[in-house]
Order: C-alpha cells, then sequence, then structure tokens
C-alpha cells in the first residue's frame, strides 16, 4: 500500500497549487512535469524525482537548486519520495536523498494503483447491478430526459459518447445540432476507435448530399467504423452500450436539433436497440476497397452509392465528380454485367459479391 503523507495533503489543500508552483519557481506545465500524475504523483512531485534521479543521490539544498525550491519546499518533497518507496534517506550530515531505482519503485507503486482501480471497477459493477434493480421500478418520467438548447445537447451527446465502453451504435442523418459541422465531425469518436470501442452507424441516403462526405465517413472506417446506408431513417439516434440511447426532439420545419430526449434503460431502449438491429440487417454495407480485384476503387464506391438509392447526383456530389462522369461510369458498368437497368447493376453486383 502507497504511504498517504498527511503533511502534504494538508499543505496543498491550503493553498492554489498553481500559486505553490509560481511562489517557488516551478512551471506546472513544463515538458515532462506530468507524465507520472497518473500514479499519484503532482507535478511538483515528479520535478524533484526526475531532479534525483538525474543525481542518483542529493542533498535537500543541491534539489533545492536543482528545482528552484525553497530548502523547507525540497526537504518536505523529498521526505514524502521516501514514505512513498521512491527514495530513500541517509543518516549522516547533511542528509542525502537516494533515488530508489524506478523500475521497482515505479511498477510497485503501478501495480498497488492498478489493484485498487480494479477495486473500483468491481464497485462499479455492483453499483450497476443495483441502478438497474432500481430502474425497472423506476417512474415513467424518470427514464426520460428532455435535454433542451444546442449546446446541453452536444454536451450530453458528448458524455454519451465518452461514457460508452463497448460499442455505439447509431442513425445518422440531417439536421445536426451543430450545423455548421456535417456528419464526421466526431473526434471523440475517432479517440474511442482507437481505444478500442465498437461503433456501427447506418447513415440516411441524403447525408450523400454533403460535399466530403465519402471522404469524412473513410477516415472514420480506416479506424474500425462499420458503415452502412439506408435510405429513409426514421430518426436520428445514438445508443451507448445498452444503457442510454439519445434521439433529437424535432418540430415540422426545424432546421437544427435543439432539444433530444435521452432515454435510460426501459422497455423504450430496448424498442430502440431492435429497430437499430432490424434496420442495420437490411441497410447496405460501406466498402472502401476494391474485393478480389474485380473492381476499381471508384467503381466499388460507386456500387455502393447506387445499391443505397443515391441518385446521380447524389453520387456525383459523394464522388466528387461531375454527374456526366457518374453516368459515364454507369453506363460502363451496364455493359460489363449485361444490365438494362440501374436496378439491374446493382442485382447482378450483389449476386457476384461485389458489395
Amino acid at each position: 500500500m502507497v504511504p498517504k503523507n498527511a503533511d502534504i495533503s494538508r499543505y496543498f489543500l491550503t493553498r492554489s497549487v498553481d500559486d505553490e508552483f509560481l511562489s517557488y519557481g516551478v512551471n506546472p506545465t513544463s515538458e515532462g512535469a506530468e507524465l507520472l500524475q497518473a500514479i499519484g504523483l503532482s507535478f511538483q512531485d515528479e520535478e524533484v524525482y526526475d531532479a534525483l534521479v538525474r543525481r542518483t543521490q542529493a542533498t535537500v539544498a543541491e534539489i533545492a537548486a536543482d528545482c528552484h525550491l525553497q530548502a523547507t519546499a525540497a526537504r518536505r518533497i523529498l521526505q514524502s519520495l521516501v514514505d512513498s518507496g521512491l527514495a530513500t534517506r541517509s543518516t549522516g550530515r547533511p542528509a542525502r536523498y537516494v533515488a530508489v531505482s524506478p523500475d521497482s519503485s515505479l511498477e510497485a507503486i503501478l501495480r498497488e494503483r492498478e489493484r485498487e482501480l480494479g477495486g473500483v471497477r468491481t464497485h462499479i459493477r455492483a453499483l450497476m447491478d443495483v441502478y438497474r434493480a432500481n430502474t425497472r421500478f423506476a417512474h415513467p418520467g424518470e427514464l426520460i430526459e428532455v435535454v433542451s438548447g444546442r449546446d446541453e445537447v452536444n454536451q450530453r451527446f458528448a458524455q454519451l459518447q465518452r461514457n460508452t465502453r463497448a460499442e455505439m451504435r447509431g442513425f445518422d442523418r440531417p439536421p445536426y445540432a451543430a450545423p455548421e459541422q456535417h456528419t464526421r465531425s466526431n473526434p471523440i469518436e475517432l479517440d474511442l476507435l482507437r481505444r478500442g470501442v465498437k461503433y456501427r452507424v447506418i447513415y440516411d441516403t441524403s447525408v450523400l448530399e454533403l460535399p466530403g462526405w465519402l471522404e469524412d465517413v473513410t477516415a472514420g472506417m480506416q479506424r474500425g467504423e462499420q458503415a452502412r446506408i439506408a435510405a429513409d431513417l426514421p430518426m436520428k439516434l445514438a445508443i451507448s452500450d445498452d444503457r442510454l440511447a439519445i434521439i433529437p426532439l424535432l418540430r415540422a420545419g426545424d432546421s437544427a436539433v435543439t432539444a433530444s430526449y435521452l432515454i435510460h434503460p426501459s422497455p423504450l431502449l430496448d424498442a430502440l436497440m431492435a429497430l437499430f438491429e432490424a434496420l442495420w440487417e437490411r441497410s447496405v454495407p460501406v466498402r472502401l476497397t476494391p474485393q478480389g480485384g474485380e473492381l476499381s476503387q471508384d467503381e466499388e464506391r460507386l456500387l455502393t452509392l447506387l445499391a443505397s438509392g443515391a441518385t446521380d447526383k447524389a453520387a456525383s456530389r459523394a464522388l466528387g465528380w461531375s454527374e456526366r462522369t457518374v453516368q459515364r461510369h454507369i453506363t460502363k458498368l451496364m455493359r460489363r454485367l449485361g444490365a438494362q437497368t440501374r436496378f439491374q447493376v446493382a442485382m447482378e453486383a450483389t449476386r457476384r459479391g461485389w458489395i
């Protein structure tokens, strides 16, 4: 167990941390002064520890000079490092502080923090069991929240994503809470994809009218997003794991999302999840790389858009082509497949496993 230093706790609670840093000449935002915060060291603790490691052993005066600290502050921090197992103190005069090998001392602290986090996770699971049990009998008014205001809607949607642990599912279609942004302006998703959170998104064919949509969705798919296209999605929808969903509250003529419903565990949430899965099975997968070398990348993108019901105009915007170029590619595909109509092109391409 990592010892807790009560004197240091009281010392930092009685003064502003930033003020304390500045009074001793320490820049809390300096490079390298924040890497060990995750295991409980402050900016100042880490700077002193780094200085001690560089010297291997040092007196209070030497550390105070290296870190531009007053001697009393340097002595206090060095003692806290001793209490934490990161340093030892000699008995000579002047006393010298010796850095303990980082691979053993820091690893010991890290293992202890991991053990503590494991206990927190266990407690969270227990709390969730209680939460689920209670929400089964919650008042209906507590199962649905109304979130008002564009900023609040954006904030709650961001929070919903950040709290996702396994999978986000959703329908994507205009209008958007931030009208200046288009579908893929979602850096939170890209970050969560890197962390291993799964994203499955069904895009309404109306997004094909947005310039740059294909490039944007490609960025997500390259990081692991699974994307499909369908016509006439009933709403925008985001589902976080199996515990929370958000849908817009729109009235006729609304051009942007300014209010939303937040759906907690309930039969309504179950119905929304079932709706997503049903439409996922019927929607068209977006594939952005040629399959088996039979199609060029441009041909496969075009076929995917045609199968989703995109018009020539929508396909031209999505691909960055002119409508004449789209029509020329369609004619070439019809000849290649022996098809007489666009519908036959999509059917034959599906039969051959191209889309």
